[in-house]
């Protein structure tokens, strides 16, 4: 089982109580909570900036895509996965085959994803 103490992860989430779940599942799991970024202007930035080693991207972010904040974290080699009710269905084609957590989704599943994107970057 890979570590994920100290993980920095990105949390981009427009849902306040979505969102506090998510650093509460985080912070159980040992991880360093970058954000949260509720509007796409604050999650670009802190995309192209902050030190980051994860992101967990709402793929809807107050009706914008989250796209171009994926697309900034790929230029930077950064894992990322999209959490959606929708799933693969909610990616644009450019998207597809991108890692998404299933909303809603528990610790266990926030913790495989995870993993997993440790694992692209090992």
């Amino acid at each position: 089982m890979t570590t994920l103490s100290s993980l920095k992860v990105l949390v981009v989430e427009d849902e306040a109580l979505v969102s506090m779940l998510v650093e509460d599942m985080l912070t159980d799991l040992g991880c360093a909570i970058v954000g949260p970024a509720a509007e796409i202007e604050e999650a670009l930035r802190l995309a192209n900036s902050a030190e980051i080693d994860a992101a967990l991207l709402d793929v809807n972010l107050g009706g914008r895509p989250i796209f171009p904040v994926a697309d900034a974290l790929k230029a930077r080699g950064v894992p990322f996965a999209f959490a959606s009710g929708y799933g693969e269905a909610g990616l644009t084609e450019d998207h597809r085959g991108a890692t998404v957590l299933q909303k809603p989704f528990r610790e266990a599943d926030l913790r495989r994803v995870l993993e997993s994107l440790v694992g692209q970057t090992a």
